[in-house]
């Protein structure tokens, strides 16, 4: 395992205005590349020594850097990054142990340089049936990583110095590459972009130093040749996410301090389109939940507004890219997948009537095609998920509902439940919003569809929800078949607080009278804690989840509860600044759960820090 370091002033000295990322916790990565580096190799998976891995086909650990000291043993290095560069170094007392840099050029390409010959790049050993097959390209005279786990390969190109050594996984040596220039002698790169006639990859070696370039690439790709120093390529990294967080962040300020590290989260785990990922996207993480869940953009999509418009609509439109023909989406989208086992629950009406605040320049053709795609998605759900002469929605699994494991669906899991209800109540009036803004005609499929004709169906889904889930106390979910009622002490019946204008006052208040019951000093837990079912680490049975706190904070404003808002807003957003942007938190220590650099926790810390900020503001 890496030694964290506290003090990382010590290592980066050269970058004081940077944010500080554990890269134990947080991949260290950059937009629009499907590569980050870690020690995180798998689910709950962390390893001795830093990986170059890959999200292309799922995670996958294409390349292990081991460090060793003058003796030849391993040694557990120091690791310390900011956004533009990690460095990693021998410990305080550890013998010779050299050090590397690692800094993203694009994308595609890093590039790694260090001090000292005791650096050794692993690739595949032939023992695993899976592992990459390392070989020297005589066109170029590069090391490559032909990798079937990564459906790519990984090119390592010399540049300076010899000192690095290359292996296979199984530590046997691979032959140290050369690039081979267009006259046939051998070269090293260089940074000047050439290299003058005569200087070889012997006379170019330096005893300690040295630099590499790392490239993911295709069939074939033209010699690497640098037109930028290391430090050059880190500084323009540095730039790049500086005009991100500011983008995004333009509020932050000492009492949002987790703001650009939340705004780094995002932007290190945003992919360029390929495969099935057909414009950029943010992926949940860059660690093993390294896809897109139809609910889960959302969230950030509305963190990435009004500062990234173009970029907060696409993270909106993407699992659209995959609406089927009857109007349901995806349950996830990845660079290789596109699953349909289950869905995710709808809460797109909600969240684009907000997108739309944020975003008041949106053209007629982006309304009219978002219009439609919402239209399809609520004609999903009330056409072909409602039982015959039912009036309400049902889920077929916890994992349509987006709470995986949630109580609600012990005792049955075919349910007709409240939030999927208030869901789709508010995504029938942004439809009717829509219509009134858009006219009478939208496009021919929806050509009867007028705002009147939604906000009817609107009103008669809120008075069913009322009239069948409410038992005078609480929102219960009802089997579909059996129709019997389960009052389980899941925070998803305290969802349809989300649609509070629509629901009787009275209904309302009593909702409210209950969020106490679930508030921790944490933030909302998803199930009360004297529940037999409450686990610490449950999943969706305990913790404090980022879109849960979203949802129930956003209701409890339309409600008028605006302190009890503030409280609940206030302790999460501490949670983070404490606990950082994990899966999920335990809801009485605070600490950390699950996937640990996870967007849409991100994101709930970014909408609801800007929200304050706002508030404060007047």
């Amino acid at each position: 395992m890496i030694v964290r370091v506290d003090a990382l002033d010590e290592v980066l000295d050269e970058v004081q205005d940077e944010v500080r990322v554990d890269v134990a916790e947080v991949p260290f990565s950059r937009r629009g590349s499907w590569l980050n580096v870690s020690t995180v190799v798998g689910p709950h998976t962390s390893a001795r020594h830093l990986h170059l891995v890959s999200h292309r086909h799922g995670m996958h650990a294409a390349a292990e850097i081991v460090l060793f000291d003058d003796a030849g043993r391993e040694l557990a290095p120091v690791v310390a990054a900011t956004p533009s560069r990690l460095r990693a170094q021998g410990a305080p007392g550890q013998r010779a142990p050299g050090w590397f840099e690692v800094a993203f050029e694009d994308a595609e390409s890093l590039r790694v340089r260090g001090h000292g010959a005791h650096v050794e790049l692993r690739g595949g050993s032939s023992s695993d049936e899976y592992a990459p097959h390392a070989f020297t390209d005589p066109a170029t005279g590069a090391v490559l990583l032909a990798d079937d786990r990564i459906g790519a390969r990984l090119r390592i190109t010399p540049l300076e110095g010899t000192a690095l050594r290359l292996a296979d996984r199984g530590g046997r040596p691979v032959v140290t590459p050369e690039v081979v220039t267009p006259e046939g002698g051998a070269s090293t790169g260089g940074a000047e972009g050439g290299t003058p006639e005569g200087r070889t990859s012997e006379s170019r070696t330096s005893e300690d130093g040295w630099e590499i370039a790392i490239e993911e690439i295709g069939s074939a790709k033209a010699a690497y040749r640098a037109t930028d120093s290391f430090p050059d390529v880190a500084e323009h990294v540095r730039r790049e996410f500086a005009a991100y967080v500011d983008a995004i962040a333009p509020w932050r300020s000492p009492e949002t301090p987790a703001a650009t590290l939340a705004a780094y989260v995002l932007w290190s785990a945003t992919v360029a389109p390929s495969g099935m990922i057909r414009r950029e996207a943010v992926l949940m993480s860059k660690h093993w939940m390294d896809r897109v869940w139809s609910w889960d953009h959302c969230f950030n999509a509305l963190a990435l507004a009004p500062g990234l418009p173009d970029e907060a609509l696409d993270a909106f439109e993407m699992p659209f890219d995959h609406q089927d023909e009857l109007g349901a989406l995806p349950d996830l989208v990845g660079h290789a997948i596109v699953s349909f086992a289950c869905v995710k629950p709808p809460v797109h009406g909600w969240a684009f009537a907000r997108l739309a605040r944020l975003l008041p320049d949106l053209d007629r053709p982006a309304l009219e095609r978002v219009t439609e795609e919402l239209a399809r998605l609520t004609d999903f759900w009330l056409t072909h998920r409602r039982a015959p002469g039912h009036a309400l929605p049902y889920y077929q699994q916890g994992n349509d509902s987006g709470w995986d494991n949630s109580t609600m669906f012990l005792r049955e899991t075919v349910i007709e439940a409240p939030d999927l209800a208030a869901y789709l109540v508010l995504q029938l009036d942004t439809l009717g919003q829509l219509a009134d803004r858009l006219g009478d005609r939208v496009t021919e499929r929806l050509d009867t569809r007028r705002g009147d004709s939604w906000r009817k169906q609107r009103d008669e889904l809120a008075a069913a929800l009322v009239d069948q889930l409410w038992d005078g106390e609480r929102f219960v979910a009802r089997g579909v078949t059996d129709r019997e009622p389960d009052g389980q002490k899941s925070l998803l019946g305290l969802m349809p607080l989300v649609a509070a204008e629509f629901l009787p006052r009275d209904v309302v208040d009593a909702l409210i009278a209950r969020v106490p019951d679930y508030l921790t000093a944490v933030g909302p837990a998803t199930e009360e804690l004297h529940s037999p079912h409450y686990r610490a680490d449950g999943y969706w049975r305990g913790p404090v989840w980022g879109p849960s706190t979203v949802l129930l904070e956003d209701g409890l404003r339309r409600a008028g509860a605006a302190e009890l808002a503030d409280q609940v807003s206030a302790r999460f957003r501490a949670t983070c600044e404490r606990s950082g942007f994990a899966e999920n938190f335990d809801a009485t220590t605070g600490a950390g759960l699950r996937d640990r650099a996870y967007t849409w926790t991100a994101s709930s810390y970014l909408m609801l820090a800007r929200e304050h900020v706002a508030r404060a503001a007047g």
